[in-house]
């Protein structure tokens, strides 16, 4: 294994993850990364001076990372600070009505029998036992599974769990899933908000999206330093294993000779040769040589964004670290993104104030580090926004903000991305943050496995299986070099022996 070389294209949390589990196995490993730093989408930014992490916000599923510092013989507490969240998120209505999430449940139905009544707060514990059901159903037979398909799926569950399969609900929607549950219009918008974690639209994407519900309920961190201080920590965690990183480095091409895998290309004519290459890029990056699944067309494209990174003062409403606002028109967002390639006048706006919360360290009438985002539609490789929509922008999402009682004050002027930055920073997406949006009943499975197109190729990311967020991009890390490992190995045991060390039982 010690003769065995790795290069890795992309830092973020699936090539980290890669890498780390590579390196630990004794692959010569060299992670190749064209920013300055780690983290990928996990980016920091420098507004008002201050660093404020632009990307991800939200670190749930911790087993992933358990098993990630397990298999290394160290323990995820001593490289991490995680601070377990009590309240999962603030939200407000501009027709009025606050409402907040905890990680409690009985003290969430409360909260929802006091905002909407008896009956919702009801609903909700029904609604959450079915999200658990939905999560014990797939979380190891579809999102811990190297390769997602729909024969594969039901072979794993075999015969006795079809019952659980349909319970599922993969052939509804999320909204009209809600409807079930919720009579507050409210209510629905909240829950059906977990489909935009994915990059979706509540009225396309599955019902199985409500497995979310019972993720956080599972466990919602708050990170000291930072979310960005996770892909520290697995940095290194992988350098200590030996893995060598190069930042600034490029990749022009994946050199494959006589039908395999060679080794890279960068843009600065350096050729590296390898005997394998981990792919931590957007799928759509990929020639049709190497890629083994479609380019995703502009249209079958997740959501994109525009944010704001800003160091502020604010009053007027008691910000928790994760805060929703919302307007009256949900469906027209999501029509006005997908359909109409646009935005809504009236956007939703999800802010994380970074100094609040259980990790927090915010003081009254002092600034504070801020990150506002809206959807957008992922067509950042087309017209980019100019600084007059940018304004405009800006003044209906703070304008929201403002209808539901918040007053944000910058101390110096906001850090924005727009798709077309996305689309620079992460070629070949338009913008995307998520991959390809999952929507009807076989979006979950129009993703590439672990596999590249050509032997010695492996993908990771939030463009391929499982999908977008944090924990599982780091997921699509692990199953990429076992895959990887299995294939030097030469069978399936050395991956499903992995997998039981990761966690999954």
């Amino acid at each position: 294994m010690a003769d065995q070389r790795v290069i890795v294209i992309g830092a973020g949390m699936g090539g980290l993850a890669a890498a780390a589990d590579l390196a630990r196995a004794g692959a010569q490993v060299t992670v190749c990364e064209r920013a300055g730093g780690v983290g990928g989408k996990m980016r920091h930014v420098i507004a008002g001076g201050a660093a404020i992490d632009a990307g991800p916000t939200v670190f749930t599923m911790r087993w992933i990372f358990d098993g990630l510092f397990g298999d290394a013989g160290e323990r995820l507490d001593d490289h991490l600070g995680l601070v377990p969240a009590k309240t999962l998120a603030r939200h407000a209505w501009r027709q009025g009505g606050t409402l907040d999430l905890f990680a409690d449940i009985a003290r969430s139905a409360d909260a929802i029998g006091a905002f909407a009544g008896p009956d919702e707060a009801r609903a909700y514990l029904a609604f959450c036992a079915q999200s658990k059901d939905i999560y014990n159903t797939l979380a190891r037979e579809f999102i811990a599974a190297e390769r997602p398909s729909v024969a594969g799926l039901v072979a794993r569950l075999g015969p006795r769990r079809m019952p659980d399969l349909w319970r599922t609900m993969p052939m509804r929607t999320l909204w009209n899933a809600l409807g079930d549950h919720f009579r507050d219009p409210r209510l629905r918008q909240l829950f059906g908000r977990y489909a935009t974690y994915v990059g979706a639209s509540p009225w396309s994407a599955p019902a199985t999206l409500m497995l979310i519900a019972h993720v956080e309920q599972d466990g919602v961190w708050l990170v000291r330093g930072g979310i960005h201080a996770v892909a520290r920590a697995i940095q290194d965690l992988a350098q200590r294993h030996g893995a060598q990183f190069r930042f600034g480095a490029e990749l022009q091409q994946i050199l494959i000779e006589r039908g395999r895998v060679a080794g890279v290309l960068l843009t600065n004519g350096e050729r590296l040769p390898a005997d394998a290459v981990v792919f931590n890029g957007d799928i759509s990056a990929l020639t049709d040589e190497a890629r083994p699944v479609p380019v995703t067309a502009p249209r079958a494209r997740s959501l994109s964004a525009v944010t704001w990174c800003l160091s502020a003062r604010t009053s007027g409403f008691d910000l928790a670290h994760h805060n929703v606002f919302f307007a009256e028109d949900y469906r027209r967002e999501f029509d006005t993104v997908f359909r109409q390639r646009g935005i809504t006048d009236a956007p939703t706006v999800y802010l994380c104030a970074q100094d609040r919360g259980e990790a927090g360290s915010a003081q009254s009438g002092s600034p504070e580090r801020l990150l506002a985002l809206i959807n957008a539609p992922a067509d950042g490789d087309r017209a980019p926004l100019d600084a007059a929509a940018i304004a405009d922008l800006s003044t209906r999402a703070f304008g929201l903000m403002q209808a539901c009682g918040l007053t944000v004050t910058p101390v110096a002027d906001p850090v924005v991305t727009t798709p077309s930055g996305f689309h620079a920073l992460f070629p070949a997406t338009g913008g995307a943050l998520y991959g390809r949006a999952n929507h009807g009943m076989m979006g979950s499975f129009a993703r590439a496995g672990a596999s590249g197109k050509v032997p010695g190729l492996y993908l990771a990311g939030g463009s391929v299986h499982p999908g977008p967020g944090i924990p599982m991009a780091t997921m699509s890390g692990r199953l990429a070099a076992a895959r990887l490992l299995a294939d030097w190995a030469g069978g399936p045991e050395r991956r499903r022996a992995i997998h039981i060390r990761s966690g999954l039982t």
